[in-house]
């Protein structure tokens, strides 16, 4: 799949300038076209037409199409470039942007990994930074019934592993998924590279934005989400009255599959471990191209031609 996107949409208001252009050059044409007829040595030409020529039939100047159709393109390639437009495909790359956004509230606490599940995704989130390429940019959030950004994107992945180390319980009630997607594509919005989200939770949405609008929105942004359950099959038990959390295993599979990621189920430090690893290998992902340069060059080269065009075959004589 194929899709182009603009970083500064609002340039894009600049093609109503191209009905002006043609207003414009029907305008010249028509003024030469007066100027030609009134200057004109009619005698000579009937002279050289054999006595067949017609002022009234007669069309003095070229329409010279061919010059309004380079300017039309020219200027649409100019407005296009300085729009900020990308395409993005889906291919390999190397170089990615992640966020890995880890579910903070008091599930987290369920004792089905030991001590806690917060603290073996934090030990594995670590691990994985290990793991990565050094020119990887990485941010970092946590979220319960409120996302908080840990760490912006950044190169250092010694600070990514410091914020990460520095999650506590949240001590906002609920969880929202959903603006966790939210926050962590935001902070990948200006990233050139691949965009990735890890999203780390036991999946149970119960406040906050509604998941499906944060899929929405994290496709409109051209933003993967591989999502890892982070749970046992029976659930485990947290806080003093005994509550047991399990899995949302269907809310984590939807988000995965529609974003183009993919889902993880986590029953023990060996198979989160694994997740993090599966992650880190993946190569095939949505790819971002910045055209700007490119079609900023095919507009000098077109008006090249243009130049050539009017000092040959379209210039007007005096």
């Amino acid at each position: 799949m194929i899709s182009l996107t603009f970083s500064n949409v609002y340039y894009l208001w600049l093609l109503l300038s191209l009905p002006l252009l043609i207003i414009t050059h029907i305008f010249v044409l028509n003024y030469l076209n007066r100027r030609a007829v009134k200057f004109a040595n009619f005698e000579a030409i009937k002279r050289v037409t054999g006595g067949k020529f017609d002022v009234k039939n007669s069309r003095a100047i070229s329409k010279n199409s061919l010059l309004l159709l380079v300017r039309l393109i020219v200027l649409i390639f100019m407005i296009f470039s300085v729009s900020g437009p990308v395409l993005w495909y889906t291919g390999q790359a190397s170089d990615f942007d992640f966020v890995v956004a880890i579910d903070s509230s008091s599930s987290m606490l369920a004792d089905d990994f030991q001590p806690h599940r917060l603290d073996a995704a934090k030990k594995a989130s670590a691990v994985f930074l290990n793991n990565i390429e050094a020119n990887a940019n990485v941010g970092i959030v946590s979220f319960a019934g409120t996302s908080y950004v840990e760490q912006s994107l950044d190169e250092d992945l010694k600070k990514a592993e410091e914020a990460i180390n520095n999650i506590k319980v949240s001590q906002s009630g609920g969880t929202d998924i959903g603006g966790a997607i939210t926050t962590s594509v935001n902070i990948l919005l200006n990233s050139k590279n691949p965009r990735m989200v890890i999203l780390l939770t036991d999946g149970q949405s119960t406040v906050g934005i509604p998941v499906r609008e944060a899929i929405d929105y994290a496709n409109k942004n051209f933003v993967t989400i591989n999502t890892i359950g982070i749970g046992t099959e029976e659930g485990g038990t947290f806080l003093r009255g005994g509550m047991i959390s399990t899995l949302d295993e269907k809310t984590l599979t939807e988000i995965a599959e529609k974003t183009d990621g993919k889902y993880y189920r986590a029953e023990d430090d060996e198979s989160l471990r694994t997740a993090f690893e599966d992650i880190s290998k993946k190569s095939e992902k949505k790819v971002p191209v910045d055209i700007s340069m490119g079609l900023m060059m095919l507009a000098l080269a077109l008006l090249f031609i243009e130049w050539g065009l009017i000092n040959t075959k379209y210039r007007t004589l005096p």
